[in-house]
């Protein structure tokens, strides 16, 4: 479980003085590195496909690197062919349950059952996506069933973290590697030295600011890979700042102002009244809440309100 980076909690804090800081934060599963086969039992087969079965989306740890010290579990350096080996096996997963699903919703359309019949021919369609390499998560079904009902491990989202030597990692092209292992542009692809990030665990903040101002590098490659696994997994933030605590709270982007309360606590959902609402930036320029509120940028908004990033409030409810 890491700590989500963000500078804004600093500037809140300087402003509301608060006895504590608690900034958000993301879980990591390592699982042990996946091989070929593991859709039929090899490696850790079953056990590893049903430990990325409980995520809510995977990242991919690429070995882009050269090191004839360092082995690699097929005997040669090849990012492209190990995407491919894990895209798959996850793959032929999902077609088995597709499979099973198929032969349920054959049984349940004989009794001419019309939804039954739709059933089929989405999850037929489904199984001819899959069955051309494509991920589930790529599959249209606008109009249709939802996939997500399915639990496929290919319907997740996905991170690619490519792992690169430390001499190439300021100089690192995301695009023209994405290009090279067949990746869509639009895919997320980190690049993380480990070599670098081992170095910098052992250093101060001082110390590592600028060891990485050396490198030529802004921060360090954990911290754009746990935004990135933040954005991947459809979250954003929003705080409440006080004397007690300056807070930053995970919502899903979308989510309602109640919805956005019952991440407090399920008694501020059911009993919401009201939040009253300013963002960030303005809750910065005006010195704080009674500020914003003098200027008239404090608003408040009602249960249909869609939370936005970096939204700071105030629950009105009523238990």
């Amino acid at each position: 479980v890491v700590e989500v980076p963000d500078e804004r909690l600093k500037k809140l804090a300087d402003i509301s003085k608060p006895e504590k800081i608690i900034p958000a934060t993301v879980e990591f599963v390592d699982i042990a590195g996946l091989v070929a086969g593991a859709s039929k039992g090899e490696g850790l087969g079953n056990k590893f496909l049903a430990n990325i079965r409980e995520c809510h989306a995977i990242a991919q740890v690429i070995r882009v690197f050269e090191d004839p010290n360092v082995i690699h579990v097929h005997g040669t350096v090849d990012p492209k062919r190990d995407i491919e080996i894990i895209h798959s096996e996850l793959i032929l997963a999902d077609l088995d349950t597709i499979e099973k699903r198929l032969s349920k919703a054959q049984s349940e359309m004989k009794s001419g059952d019309t939804k039954a019949k739709t059933y089929f021919e989405f999850l037929s369609a489904l199984k001819k996506h899959l069955e051309q390499g494509k991920l589930a998560y790529d599959f249209s079904s606008a109009g249709g069933p939802d996939i997500k009902d399915l639990h496929l491990l290919t319907g997740k989202p996905f991170l690619y973290i490519a792992n690169v030597h430390e001499n190439e990692i300021a100089s690192f092209d995301a695009q023209a590697c994405k290009e090279k292992l067949g990746l869509p542009l639009s895919a997320e692809l980190i690049p993380i030295s480990a070599k670098i990030e081992e170095e910098l665990a052992q250093l101060s903040l001082e110390e590592a600011a600028d060891f990485l101002k050396d490198l030529g590098l802004k921060e360090a490659g954990l911290n754009t890979l746990i935004r990135a696994a933040y954005k991947t997994l459809g979250y954003m933030t929003y705080f409440t700042a006080g004397p007690k605590e300056v807070r930053a709270w995970t919502v899903h982007t979308g989510a309602t102002a109640p919805q956005a309360a019952g991440v407090i606590h399920t008694d501020f959902e059911k009993g919401f009244i009201a939040a009253e609402v300013v963002s960030y930036a303005e809750y910065v320029s005006c010195g704080g809440e009674q500020g914003a509120k003098h200027v008239g940028k404090l608003r408040v908004e009602g249960r249909d309100y869609i939370m936005k990033d970096g939204d700071v409030l105030h629950f009105r409810f009523n238990v």
